[in-house]
Formats: C-alpha cells, structure tokens, sequence
C-alpha cells in the first residue's frame, strides 16, 4: 500500500466515524433499540464496503495506476450494488429500524466519500515519476552522439 493510499483511507475514516458516530446516537435517541442497532449495522456496513473497496482499488492500481479512473468507477459501482443488495435482502425485518439504517447509512457513505475527495484534494501526489527512466549520463551520451545541441 502506498502511503498517499493509506493516507485517503486514513482520512476517510477519520470524517466518517464522527459523523457514524453521532447517526447511531440519533437512531438510539429517535427510535430507541431498534434504532440504535440500525445504526450500528449501517456504520458497520459503511466501514466494511468503502473500507473494502478503497484497499480493493489500492490493490488494483498499485502496479498499473493507467487504469486507475475506470478501476474506480468498478469498484464505486460494485460498492453501491452490493449495498443495495443488503438492503433488499434486509427489508421489512424486524431485527432494526429501517428508517435508522437507511438514514445512518446515507450520512455514514456521504462523509466516506467526503473524506475521500477532501484527502485526495489536499494530498500533495507527484504527477510524474520523478526518476528519469532513461539515467542523464546516457542521455547526454546519446545527445551527443546523435549531434543534438540539447547537451551543451
């Protein structure tokens, strides 16, 4: 994992737990029990897809960052399929409160995704590798030896 990676996931967690945080006490506080385990299930869910997925995306790029926007998208798209999943097979259950959860998890995601871009925005990332792929001694020989007035 490169540092700048574990930096955003760092960050993104650092934004979503407070805000994971305060969504589970308001589900406890507006509807009691049933509230506050959908919140803790929500926060949870959160934490396992968006953790999951930024560690997947670390993985995908870590070799071939050229593919980096559309191995995002896929693993974005990926994420929000599979919670929809967990919603659909957790509908209508009486183990916690929908309404909890749902909201929980809406606030709990837009401050992961929050995170994200507020660490990827701030982060100081090199654009460009900074070791020449070519050495500057040979540069200079071929420069030279090809008659280019570049190495003088």
């Amino acid at each position: 994992m490169q540092p700048n990676d574990a930096r955003i996931l760092r960050g993104s967690a650092l934004v979503a737990a407070p805000v994971g945080a305060v969504a589970v006490i308001a589900s406890a506080v507006l509807a009691g029990s049933h509230g506050l385990i959908g919140g803790l299930v929500a926060v949870a869910v959160v934490g396992v897809f968006f953790a999951g997925g930024s560690y997947a995306l670390m993985r995908i790029t870590e070799n071939r960052p050229q593919v980096a926007m559309t191995a995002g998208m896929l693993v974005y798209a990926v994420q929000i399929l599979l919670i929809g999943v967990f919603i659909v097979a957790f509908n209508g259950t009486s183990a916690f409160s929908g309404r909890a959860f749902g909201l929980s998890l809406l606030v709990t995601a837009l401050a992961w995704v929050g995170g994200q871009v507020k660490q990827s925005l701030t982060s100081r990332m090199l654009y460009v590798d900074p070791e020449p792929s070519v050495p500057a001694l040979k540069r200079e020989a071929d420069a030279v030896g090809t008659g280019s007035r570049d190495a003088t």
